[in-house]
């Protein structure tokens, strides 16, 4: 091995540690008692501080809503804007691609410039409009992500689009193939790189949003797990930060176990769609 690589090598190391330290942490006093974490976070449980399965228990009935509830909605409202977002964006980006008329283009630089939109900005017209709409709700909710969250994934598919041969395309519409019988038999099985890219970086930050459902959402009735998180409270606005601890490690294992598996593709997506064509 060349020095330069153990180098890198090293100094990757080092940086996954630190990475990954926070939730070490997390997960370690998810198992002690409030006293102990606030005594020291980076203590190690001991028989005295030790909660055993307390804080799970706690975290699953809170405050009479319980945390399934809210990592059902939270998986409903992922899932359906995720591949709304995939669906949509993708046959966008074709059209752009593939039809280059004046109106493809403006429409592609419309969505260009939603990428230098602060949410701040647009946040209380947006949840005012979702009202008046009827988007406040956990299956109507994926409209307004699909929204707010085009911009950056047409961009990506645009960008891998314009990569395809447009010659497989020629060949279909000669065996008399129409636009949709081209698009989702042809053109979306070759754009499953990407998607899956979209996706994941959707998924991760819808799961992990705060702002929109809090916003839109009657959160008496319906609640994500951010949302949920934020109710991990006592009388006096105390926090049980060792079921609060509980309902992160819950909510962070399923989402990355889905980034583990689908590492692989990440990179190869999103380095093709930034391919300029």
């Amino acid at each position: 091995m060349k020095k330069n690589d153990t180098i890198r090598s090293a100094v990757f190391t080092v940086v996954s540690v630190l990475w990954i330290i926070p939730f070490v942490i997390a997960l370690m006093n998810s198992f002690k008692t409030n006293d102990a974490i606030n005594a020291g976070i980076f203590s190690v449980p001991s028989s005295e501080s030790f909660a055993a399965g307390e804080n799970y228990r706690k975290a699953l009935m809170f405050g009479n809503y319980p945390f399934l509830k809210s990592f059902g909605y939270s998986v409903l409202i992922s899932t359906l804007s995720t591949a709304l977002i995939i669906l949509c964006c993708s046959m966008a980006a074709w059209y752009i691609v593939r039809i280059n008329s004046l109106f493809s283009k403006a429409f592609y630089y419309v969505c260009l410039f939603s990428l230098a939109v602060p949410f701040q900005m647009v946040m209380f017209t947006l949840s005012s409009t979702a009202y008046r709409l009827g988007l406040d709700k956990p299956w109507t909710i994926p409209f307004v992500y699909l929204g707010y969250g085009a911009g950056m994934s047409i961009f990506l598919f645009v960008g891998f689009v314009r990569d395809l041969p447009y010659e497989i395309e020629e060949s279909a519409i000669i065996d008399g193939c129409g636009s949709f019988q081209i698009f989702f038999l042809i053109v979306f099985p070759m754009l499953r790189p990407i998607a899956i890219s979209v996706g994941i970086l959707q998924l991760m930050w819808i799961w992990n949003d705060y702002l929109l459902p809090y916003l839109i959402l009657d959160i008496t009735e319906y609640r994500t797990i951010p949302i949920h998180v934020q109710y991990l409270k006592g009388s006096y606005g105390s926090v049980d930060l060792g079921a609060s601890l509980a309902v992160i490690i819950m909510s962070l294992i399923p989402i990355n176990a889905l980034y583990l598996g689908c590492q692989k593709y990440i990179v190869k997506g999103i380095a093709a769609g930034a391919v300029k064509g």
